[in-house]
C-alpha cells in the first residue's frame, strides 16, 4: 500500500488546495471546467500523441480491449439505470462515475511502478483511448440527446480535432518547429492540476459524507470494471503485458475529468465529486489486490 502513496498523495494535496481556494476565493468552477475542456485537455492530447513511443500496430489489440470494455460497462450501466428508472441527472452522474477511470495522474504512475517502461508505454496508449471516449464521445453520452445531436456536439468540441492533429503529427513524423512543442507540453501538464483544483472547489461546496450509494459506485468502478476488462482481455487473447495494463487501468478510481463533463453537460455534480474522493480513498485497498492478482497472470 505504501508504494501507492507517491501516486495518490500529490493528488490529495492539489485537491486540498482547491478546497481551500473554494472556501476563500470567489472563483467560478464553470470557468475552470471550460478552461480544462477547451484549452488544456486538447493540449494534453496533442502532446501525448506527439510523444508516445508505442506504434499504433502494436497497440491495436489493447485499444480493442479498451473499446469493448467501455462498451460493456456503458451497456450494463444503461440497463441498470433504466431498470431502476433513475432521474436523468442521477443516471448521468452514475454513468460518468463508472465509465471513466483516472488512468492519467494515477494510472500512469502506478503502471510505471508495477510494470516498468514497457507498461508505461501501453498505459499511455490506454489513456489516449480513454481521452477519446471521455472527451469526444463522453459529452454525447452524458447529454443523452441522441446520436445526431451527440455527433454535432462532438464536432464542436476541440478534443476530436486535437486527436486528429496529434495523430497527423505522429503518423507523418512531423517535428513541431521552434520548440513550440514545449509550449503545448506545458499547457497539457496543467490539465490535471486544474481538474483537481476544480474537484476541491466542488467539495468545498458539498457536505462530504460518503453514503452507501458512493461506496457501491466505487466498488463498481474499482472491482467490477477490471473484472469485465479481464474477461474481455482473455476473450481477445491479449498478450500478458497488454492484459495486465488493460485490467490495471480499468481498476483506477473515477477520473477527475468526470466532474468537468457533468459540470458542462449535465448530471449530479455532488454525487460525482463525492464518488471521485470515495473511490480514490478506497483504491488504497483495492489497487494492491489488483496488482497482486495481475502479477500472477
Amino acid at each position: 500500500m505504501t508504494s501507492l502513496l507517491p501516486a495518490i498523495l500529490p493528488v490529495g494535496l492539489i485537491i486540498l488546495i482547491g478546497f481551500i481556494v473554494g472556501r476563500t476565493l470567489p472563483l467560478q468552477g464553470s470557468t475552470l471546467s471550460q478552461l480544462a475542456l477547451y484549452v488544456l485537455s486538447p493540449a494534453l492530447v496533442v502532446d501525448s500523441l506527439y510523444r508516445t513511443k508505442l506504434s499504433v500496430a502494436s497497440s491495436s489489440k489493447l485499444l480493442m480491449g479498451f473499446a469493448l470494455t467501455s462498451i460493456a460497462i456503458y451497456a450494463i450501466v444503461g440497463v441498470i439505470n433504466r431498470l431502476l428508472k433513475l432521474p436523468p441527472a442521477l443516471s448521468r452522474g452514475i454513468t460518468a462515475i463508472v465509465m471513466f477511470p483516472n488512468n492519467g495522474n494515477m494510472g500512469l504512475p502506478v503502471a510505471t511502478f508495477a510494470l516498468g517502461a514497457a507498461g508505461l508505454d501501453r498505459a499511455i496508449v490506454y489513456m489516449l483511448g480513454s481521452i477519446f471516449v471521455m472527451f469526444c464521445l463522453g459529452p454525447a453520452i452524458i447529454q443523452g440527446k441522441g446520436i445526431i445531436k451527440g455527433l454535432k456536439l462532438t464536432l464542436k468540441l476541440p478534443l476530436l480535432w486535437a486527436i486528429l492533429f496529434g495523430l497527423s503529427l505522429r503518423l507523418l513524423s512531423f517535428p513541431i518547429p521552434w520548440e513550440l512543442d514545449k509550449g503545448i507540453q506545458q499547457l497539457g501538464a496543467a490539465a490535471i492540476p486544474v481538474a483537481l483544483i476544480l474537484l476541491g472547489i466542488q467539495l468545498s461546496e458539498t457536505h462530504f459524507r460518503p453514503s452507501i450509494k458512493e461506496i457501491v459506485l466505487a466498488i463498481a468502478r474499482l472491482l467490477i470494471a477490471p473484472m469485465i476488462a479481464y474477461l474481455i482481455g482473455r476473450l481477445l487473447q491479449l498478450e500478458i503485458l497488454n492484459l495486465q495494463i488493460l485490467v490495471l487501468q480499468s481498476a483506477m478510481p473515477t477520473a477527475v475529468n468526470s466532474l468537468i463533463l457533468v459540470s458542462e453537460f449535465g448530471g449530479d455534480k455532488d454525487l460525482v465529486a463525492k464518488a471521485i474522493v470515495t473511490s480514490t480513498l478506497m483504491s488504497f485497498i483495492t489497487l494492491p489486490i489488483v496488482l497482486w492478482l495481475i502479477m500472477g497472470l
